[in-house]
């Protein structure tokens, strides 16, 4: 596959990935229960759904992926347990404002430990584009004051467990996506199962738990793996950004919560930070193509 198709493929599942991941919010706020019972819920779910699909597609020699498993695929299944734990806790425990503005050192994480393990510099388009993009979070959420220490610190740890998540396949291309995908999800939901409330789950709330788990979880976190295989760290998380105006979008869309002219506006800023970004480069590896095209002159 050329560099050009193979950097368009992943700006396309990382893109896919950062979408079905902002339906978090909309699921945390349609199942009304406590958030062990969710973790729970999306996890053993998730997994079920993930492994049904390893199935399907290779009926006779499924449990071959799950043979063989190496140092790098437990150092994957790991941090995905970890960030899981502590990205939907912080959900709960402090503002959307406050979630969103340490979201958005997302791609500056992914730089630091994609130069540090990977010696990768990250170009200059994407540097413009994520400092376009923290603007139009500032501009977003404001300077707010109503979040709280706890749920500030998990969700800087779900965020940079999400950054990790990026070097760690970025580093070891045969990360078993798929499987560890179906251990670690089953994993996190069976670490917080004992705290969970399962006489409050009813027959509607076990239907969105399914999907909370299927649709988020599964798709979300095969789609972006995928991608970020194909992208540099700090291109892959910028991308991801496109999860910040959109949470709050889907929440709006599906139960009518206001949404005020600043954080519209901060969130066109992000949105136009992404399209800039993916237009740029896209136009540098057409060059790239062409300039390698183009036959040496001595």
């Amino acid at each position: 596959m050329d560099a050009r198709r193979n950097h368009l493929l992943g700006v396309i599942f990382v893109t896919a990935g950062a979408v079905t991941w902002s339906s978090a919010g909309f699921f945390t706020r349609l199942i009304d229960l406590d958030y062990p019972t969710m973790i729970a819920g999306r996890g053993i779910f998730g997994a079920i759904g993930m492994l049904a699909l390893i199935i399907a597609f290779s009926p006779r020699n499924w449990t071959s992926q799950f043979r063989g498993m190496r140092r790098s695929d437990g150092l994957f299944i790991a941090n995905y347990i970890f960030g899981t734990i502590c990205y939907v806790s912080s959900l709960g425990q402090t503002s959307i404002a406050h979630n969103a503005v340490i979201f958005a050192t997302l791609p500056f994480i992914a730089a630091l430990l994609g130069w540090t393990f990977l010696r990768e510099l990250p170009s200059r388009e994407a540097i413009v584009s994520s400092l376009i993009a923290m603007v139009g979070v500032v501009i977003m959420v404001g300077f707010s004051s109503d979040g709280a220490l706890l749920g500030d610190i998990l969700s800087f740890l779900g965020t940079a467990s999400m950054a990790a998540s990026i070097i760690i396949v970025r580093r070891f291309p045969t990360v078993n996506i798929a499987a560890g995908a179906v251990i670690a999800s089953f994993t996190s939901g069976v670490i917080v199962l004992p705290f969970a409330n399962l006489s409050a789950v009813t027959p509607p709330h076990l239907l969105y738990l399914v999907l909370f788990g299927l649709f988020n979880a599964s798709a979300g976190l095969t789609l972006y793996s995928l991608g970020s295989r194909r992208l540099p760290p700090m291109e892959t998380a910028l991308i991801s950004l496109i999860d910040t105006p959109l949470s709050p979008f889907w929440v709006w869309l599906a139960f009518g919560e206001k949404i005020g002219p600043q954080t519209l506006m901060g969130g066109l800023v992000v949105l136009f930070a992404v399209i800039l970004h993916i237009f740029l480069s896209q136009r540098r590896q057409r060059v790239g193509v062409r300039v390698g095209d183009r036959p040496r002159t001595e």
